[in-house]
């Protein structure tokens, strides 16, 4: 990863540039920028040369991970070492202004710099600014996206032969997260949404002692963080023979997220992916069934911008990474979802999680 490039895009952007000190405190964004791994560390960027913090545990790791940044190694918390570093540098100078990750920053951690700082040094809030230059990912990322989600793929056929009546989710789930570690996974990108029956009309359902029925939709949601990046997808089957109307569910779903995915191409608002995806479900009386976002971004964080959403007006860019995801939740009957990543090339997309979507029946 060519990590001072990033920085020094970063420094040059028009929100930064009006800082002396950008204080990168979010670990996705750390990790972004200087290729970090640990859960304690905050990026202190200036013109002048950039600064890592982080205390005790991470001397070698750090030593060996952080790059374009000199390393400072902490007795007490990296957001203190940075503030101290800070207070430094605006005593040598009239003033100093601050950038700060304002969404990513606790109060009582802005409390800490407001109480550690000279009256000399201003705070300026950010919002955004590291994971919008995050959303286009280059080759490097994007290989390791290829590969998380080529593990991911592979995840059902590992629970597939266990889909029956009387099986619990948790069990069909520890089969899908087993074969993950053996596969190489760091961990998984979230915990794995194993829901049958009525409790497939749950969009975030976690895996549960709930026993497959003998009748009804499994939905699986599930992927795998591999050399830091993530996988996302979502596949339903179906156990014992399916009514006439749950077959009707499962094809809308399927030609909605289709007609998303033909969608997506550099230019188009993400709210027009969005829109594809509900017109269908509105010509089949499903629209009001489908109650979440069409996608999202992926990558360092299993959601990142951007919002695949009514109403959003990003516009897609090649290298950018998303997900369609429809679906049609029924109380009290089950649910559908079908959802695969996507990355936006200069003519349209690539499927990345390319298992078959045909409803499978067992």
């Amino acid at each position: 990863m060519d990590y001072r490039t990033r920085q020094n895009q970063l420094l040059q952007s028009e929100e930064i540039s009006k800082c002396d000190v950008f204080l990168v405190t979010h670990l996705p964004n750390v990790r972004y920028l200087c290729g970090f791994t640990g859960s304690s560390g905050v990026l202190a960027l200036a013109p002048s040369g950039s600064v890592f913090f982080t205390d005790g545990r991470y001397t070698e790791q750090a030593r060996t991970e952080v790059a374009g940044a000199r390393v400072v190694i902490v007795r007490k918390s990296p957001l203190a070492g940075a503030a101290e570093w800070l207070l430094r540098s605006a005593r040598r100078k009239s003033g100093l202004r601050a950038g700060i990750e304002s969404e990513h920053l606790t109060v009582a951690s802005r409390a800490l710099l407001m109480r550690l700082l000279s009256p000399r040094l201003r705070l300026r809030n950010t919002a955004g600014v590291v994971e919008r230059r995050r959303m286009v990912k280059d080759a490097e990322e994007l290989a390791r996206i290829r590969a998380a989600a080529k593990l991911g793929t592979s995840l059902l056929q590992a629970a597939l032969p266990l889909v029956r009546p009387g099986t619990v989710e948790t069990t069909l789930a520890a089969e899908m997260e087993y074969a993950a570690r053996q596969g190489g996974a760091e961990e998984m990108s979230f915990p794995t949404i194993v829901a049958a029956g009525p409790r497939s009309a749950l969009p975030h359902a976690h895996a549960s002692a709930n026993p497959v029925p003998r009748r009804g939709f499994v939905l699986f949601d599930f992927g795998v963080i591999l050399a830091g990046y993530c996988s996302d997808m979502t596949r339903t089957v179906h156990v014992g023979r399916p009514t006439a109307e749950a077959r009707r569910v499962y094809q809308a779903v399927l030609e909605a997220q289709l007609a998303a995915i033909a969608a997506v191409r550099p230019g188009v608002a993400v709210g027009e992916v969005d829109r594809a995806a509900r017109n269908v479900l509105r010509g089949a009386g499903l629209a009001r069934y489908f109650t979440h976002s069409t996608g999202h971004g992926v990558g360092l964080e299993i959601h990142e911008p951007p919002r695949v959403a009514a109403g959003q007006q990003e516009r897609l860019q090649p290298g950018m990474v998303i997900t369609v995801e429809p679906g049609v939740y029924l109380a009290k009957r089950g649910g559908v979802r079908i959802e695969d990543m996507v990355v936006v090339t200069g003519s349209g997309c690539e499927v990345l999680t390319s298992t078959s979507k045909e409803l499978i029946v067992l």
